[in-house]
């Protein structure tokens, strides 16, 4: 028997699950396969029985794209956090579904020809059973692992949401990197006016500057060896201040030492957001 055991729409950028079939029943005793296809980086895809027709499942993908399109805007889709926070479009996979596992009763007849062409031209990617990963022991609806979606790559990971104490390290990196920079720009003055200002004094400076800036980039975005580089630029701080010790006074040189181990600080509490737990719903 040709059917159609389930459906999910799965954001592709970090394969956080955003609907999906509430009714379907591991250990059906068919041979199943999933199908998919991906548009406006939000994937459709769709759980069956070996033996169903290619035509039916593209059609039946095909409709629920159209649909989430219509009914979901790119804003939400991207901005999401919650799974399966559009659960609700559950009511019309499900109608749909009931259509497509009963071909005689679809309301609309499909025309073959144009199908088969678009299947040629777009075909939706088939995964064999075997192919899907187990989860907690056993095998999951939703657990697959595919190219592009479902593995989270370090371009696209995101943080988790600032804290309060991060926005203030945010700031606070500026401001040190603000007056690094004045700074610099003093002692550049001297040394055009011959007043005896050492260039190294002036390096100490703008490399001061650019250390705090990459912290406020490092407390934003997420990027490979994070938390090393953020320990290798509070390295850089204090290097820059122990030299520069002889142009500040003792509080000076502990603002900037301590901000900037407070902004390191923020930058190991503020990790990346792990990829969101598999539901079987």
């Amino acid at each position: 028997m040709s059917m159609i055991l389930s459906a999910s729409v799965i954001r592709v950028r970090d394969g956080l699950p955003l609907s999906a079939s509430t009714d379907y029943e591991q250990g059906t005793g068919v041979q199943e396969c999933r199908n998919f296809i991906s548009s406006l980086g939000v994937s459709y895809m769709m759980l069956c029985t070996e033996n169903y027709p290619n035509v039916l499942a593209f059609s039946f993908l095909d409709e629920l794209q159209k649909e989430f399109i219509t009914t979901y805007n790119m804003m939400k889709t991207n901005t999401a956090v919650r799974p399966y926070c559009f659960i609700e479009f559950d009511n019309f996979i499900q109608r749909t579904k009931q259509r497509y596992n009963n071909p005689r009763s679809l309301s609309t007849k499909i025309n073959l020809s144009d199908m088969q062409m678009e299947i040629k031209l777009r075909p939706p990617y088939q995964i064999p059973v075997c192919e899907l990963g187990p989860a907690n022991g056993v095998t999951s609806a939703f657990s697959v692992d595919y190219k592009g979606a479902g593995k989270i790559s370090s371009a696209h990971q995101r943080l988790e949401p600032a804290s309060l104490s991060g926005i203030v390290a945010f700031i606070l990196s500026l401001l040190c990197g603000a007056l690094n920079l004045i700074r610099g720009f003093h002692a550049i003055e001297s040394l055009l006016q011959s007043d005896g200002e050492d260039l190294n004094y002036i390096i100490a400076f703008f490399l001061g500057t650019a250390a705090c800036l990459y912290q406020c980039y490092l407390l934003v975005y997420y990027t490979s060896w994070r938390n090393v580089k953020s320990f290798l630029t509070f390295g850089l701080i204090c290097l820059c201040n122990m030299y520069l010790y002889e142009l500040r006074n003792l509080w000076q040189l502990f603002f900037h030492v301590t901000v900037g181990a407070f902004v390191t600080l923020q930058i190991w509490l503020r990790q990346a957001q792990g990829k969101a737990p598999d539901h079987d719903v």
